[in-house]
């Protein structure tokens, strides 16, 4: 009995294996557009993503225009330029007084969008935001808050960026390029 169940759960994983291996970042997007529809089913993903506790307490910034998508990305001093050339950003922000794990909660979501994106054929790169800082010693985050007057009290973690990939995607990752020696059975 628990053989078959194996097979089914082996048919079931290679479509999700396949899609994880695939999905790799990408800094230079077309110019091509995204649709309300395709928007519409990245952000369903973020939504459904699970919560500690079902408290839900993220908020999701979208941003398509492109004067804010520039400002976005000088938010932080290397790693966010490409955020000029995307469709879309999603913002992902949360309340720390509300919900102790609203990074957690937050990376969960964002990871959901991008999954979701790259079944969709949509190109996308997390941009992190928490914890960085501009040379002279601003927080990254000020910074977004300050383009999208987000609210005090509200955290912004990372940014986003979606769009179709302009050129060649990377393969997808090999098995040899997993570090194997970083998983512990037991004991570290």
């Amino acid at each position: 009995m628990f053989a078959f169940f194996d097979k089914i759960s082996y048919f079931c994983i290679m479509d999700f294996y396949q899609l994880v291996a695939k999905r790799r970042s990408c800094r230079s997007f077309s110019s091509e557009e995204l649709d309300g529809d395709e928007v519409q089913t990245i952000i369903r993903a973020a939504l459904m993503s699970p919560t500690s506790m079902n408290r839900r307490s993220w908020h999701f910034i979208l941003v398509d225009e492109r004067m804010n998508l520039e400002k976005l990305s000088d938010a932080k001093e290397s790693g966010a330029s490409f955020l000029k050339d995307a469709a879309l950003a999603v913002v992902v922000t949360g309340c720390p007084s509300a919900n102790d794990c609203w990074v957690e909660d937050g990376s969960i979501a964002a990871f959901s969008m991008q999954l979701q994106a790259e079944d969709m054929g949509i190109s996308s790169c997390w941009v992190q935001i928490r914890g960085r800082r501009l040379s002279d010693g601003t927080p990254a985050s000020d910074v977004v808050r300050g383009i999208l007057d987000i609210p005090e009290g509200m955290e912004v973690l990372c940014i986003v960026a979606f769009g179709k990939k302009n050129g060649e995607a990377l393969p997808p990752r090999e098995d040899a390029d997993l570090h194997w020696e970083n998983v512990h059975v037991g004991l570290f």
